[in-house]
């Protein structure tokens, strides 16, 4: 067995406090931590440019909190490529608007938004995190509240050192 990382930050920005609020979640933000090269990278759906990989340093450093998560999975690899295969998607404005709503499929594969794309890519690799009949609304905090390992540090930036 395999561990992929999975990145829960959150933000001193309206932006951030909103999503929170309006997901009942401590975290706003969720990314995938590919660690396969030589500097962390994150992949993640981002508002309003979509999926994208950037730099780990870049999103720990606007973070107010930070807490790295491990999930285990029996190829790493298959759930990081998973999700690589979605950069350039963009990012899904009307499942975040409808996130309330109910009878609408949020795991369509035409765009994301941050925890959608994370639950799919561990779907698409064969290690589900959730019942499939049960993945239609996935927000950070349903993520967070999987038994997992995890890693915190007093700043944001000093998650990078753990890797």
């Amino acid at each position: 067995m395999t561990t992929v990382r999975v990145l829960f930050t959150r933000r001193h920005h309206i932006g951030s406090q909103v999503i929170r609020l309006g997901t009942w979640s401590a975290w706003s933000h969720v990314d995938l931590v590919d660690d396969r090269g030589a500097v962390p990278v994150l992949i993640g759906a981002v508002a309003p440019a979509g999926v994208v990989v950037e730099p780990m340093a870049e999103r720990l450093a606007l973070a107010s909190r930070a807490v790295l998560v491990e999930f285990a999975v029996p190829d790493r690899d298959a759930v990081l490529d998973a999700a690589l295969s979605q950069v350039g998607k963009p990012y899904d404005w009307l499942g975040v608007a409808g996130i309330a709503l109910r009878g609408r499929d949020w795991q369509e594969d035409d765009c994301w938004f941050c925890s959608e794309l994370v639950a799919w890519a561990f779907s698409a690799a064969d290690a589900p995190l959730f019942r499939s009949e049960l993945q239609a609304r996935i927000v950070p905090q349903h993520l967070w509240m999987l038994a997992n390992p995890s890693v915190n540090a007093p700043s944001p930036l000093e998650l990078i050192g753990t890797i």
